[in-house]
């Protein structure tokens, strides 16, 4: 059930706050940050928040975009990996939308825009890149994805198709039937401009990772 993995998931994070001691340590704090030690320990939950919601909006891209989504077109009939994404990818964007806005607030929180380097600067900007796009994705392309393909599914039930694994008999089927050809392109633009959208999205945490991998002690 979810209640047991939530607590696992806090388990977990209660033991990592007792065996990495740095961050909890005033000593450790107070040796580093001697200048704003109060302020530093006070922003501690906020960095976890921060980068616990990357981490999560991060690896969710990466797996629904390149491996998830792949590995399901593989093995599952057409119809039932289009309706399968219908509803996993609201869940997924939601999901990204609320962890980009984390971030970003989290990070003009730390960054706060006017007193920010040209780097941070251009960081808030990839956050919001982010944002805005899953946003997009939300609100218009994905709804239009959705409505598209379920008209285009009921167009090749009467042609009965759609059962197949893999590689789709749509496309001989088109030839002879205008509606679903009509669909078709129809189906290619909306689909694509979610998916363009989806790629600025992980675009976006992909040049922000690239800058906390550079702020990582060595």
């Amino acid at each position: 059930m979810w209640i047991t993995r939530f607590v696992v998931m806090l388990s977990f994070l209660a033991l990592g706050m007792l065996i990495s001691p740095e961050p909890f340590n005033s000593a450790f704090v107070n040796s580093k940050h001697s200048s704003g030690s109060s302020s530093y320990a006070s922003s501690i939950p906020l960095r976890l928040l921060y980068l616990l919601c990357f981490a999560t909006a991060w690896g969710t891209s990466l797996w629904v975009s390149f491996i998830g989504g792949i590995i399901m077109f593989k093995h599952l009939p057409r119809h039932q990996f289009g309706n399968l994404q219908s509803k996993m990818f609201p869940a997924y964007f939601s999901l990204n939308a609320i962890c980009a806005a984390v971030c970003m607030v989290g990070f003009c929180i730390l960054h706060p825009w006017k007193g920010s380097s040209a780097t941070e600067r251009t960081q808030i900007l990839c956050l919001v890149v982010s944002l805005l796009s899953t946003l997009a994705n939300i609100l218009v392309f994905e709804p239009l994805t959705i409505k598209t393909m379920k008209e285009r599914h009921k167009i090749e039930r009467e042609e009965s198709i759609g059962d197949e694994v893999g590689l789709s008999k749509n496309k001989e089927v088109a030839k002879r039937n205008p509606k679903l050809a009509k669909i078709n392109k129809k189906f290619g633009m909306v689909h694509g401009l979610s998916s363009l959208a989806n790629l600025f999205s992980f675009g976006g945490f992909a040049v922000h990772s690239w800058y906390l991998a550079s702020k990582l002690l060595v």
